[in-house]
């Protein structure tokens, strides 16, 4: 392996780090609030995941993960993900259809919703008392 070689590859590296990265973090942003029913304080990390990811659909956030990716898909000689994004190239069409978007995206707030109401019904006695 030439030197050039080895450094695509790192950059292959990185790229894969990153997508591993951006499946956890959806991963999260579906279950975290049920992770929260055991691990209580990290609802509020649990609400800054779902708000950022709110925020990169109805506002159009540009992800940092997404940019990492592109980058060392550029330095690796690797073609950038489309403009329309991670999900889109990674999870629709694979994992669901195209045209199940909107019920998607519908199924998972409707999971975090019941995560967050069922955080709050699981309150310790104490925290209820006062």
């Amino acid at each position: 392996m030439g030197w050039g070689e080895g450094v695509a590859m790192v950059y292959r590296v990185v790229e894969a780090a990153t997508v591993a990265a951006h499946l956890a973090f959806i991963g999260y942003l579906v279950v975290g609030g049920f992770l929260a029913w055991r691990w209580r304080r990290t609802i509020a990390l649990h609400v800054a995941v779902v708000a950022w990811g709110v925020g990169s659909v109805l506002v159009g956030y540009e992800c940092p993960l997404t940019d990492l990716e592109n980058w060392a898909r550029r330095m690796s000689g690797q073609p950038e993900l489309p403009s329309t994004g991670f999900i889109s190239h990674y999870l629709t069409g694979v994992l669901y259809p195209v045209d199940a978007v909107t019920l998607v995206r519908l199924l998972v707030v409707a999971v975090v919703l019941a995560s967050w109401i069922g955080y709050f019904r699981r309150r310790p006695a104490r925290v209820l008392a006062r």
